[in-house]
């Protein structure tokens, strides 16, 4: 299995997802995340990460709210964003970080 560090340097995008459990919004976006990976296929990877159950990894990212996004591109964070995201906008800033 590869280790968080691995999969964030590849030259797929991959999409983070910081999460609670107890989130409402958090709640919200799980379903449209799994359409947005569904659509875009092996153009994306997605990682889901429990913040209560992963403190390190939200504070390495200063993960201060949820649900928090963070879209990585050879292990560099090209994008950043907390609260709902649209399916489609997901979609787009994937496609634009794909080349």
């Amino acid at each position: 299995m590869s280790s968080f560090k691995d999969i964030i340097k590849g030259e797929t995008p991959v999409l983070v997802d910081f999460y609670a459990t107890w989130c409402g919004p958090c709640q919200t976006m799980m379903p449209i995340i799994d359409e947005v990976k569904s659509a875009m296929g092996e153009n994306v990877r997605v990682l889901k990460v429990d913040v209560d159950k992963n403190h390190e990894a939200a504070a390495k990212y200063k993960v201060r709210s949820v649900p928090t996004l963070l879209l990585f591109k050879k292990g560099e964070i090209v994008y950043r964003g907390a609260g709902l995201h649209s399916r489609n906008d997901l979609i787009s800033l994937i496609e634009k970080h794909s080349n």
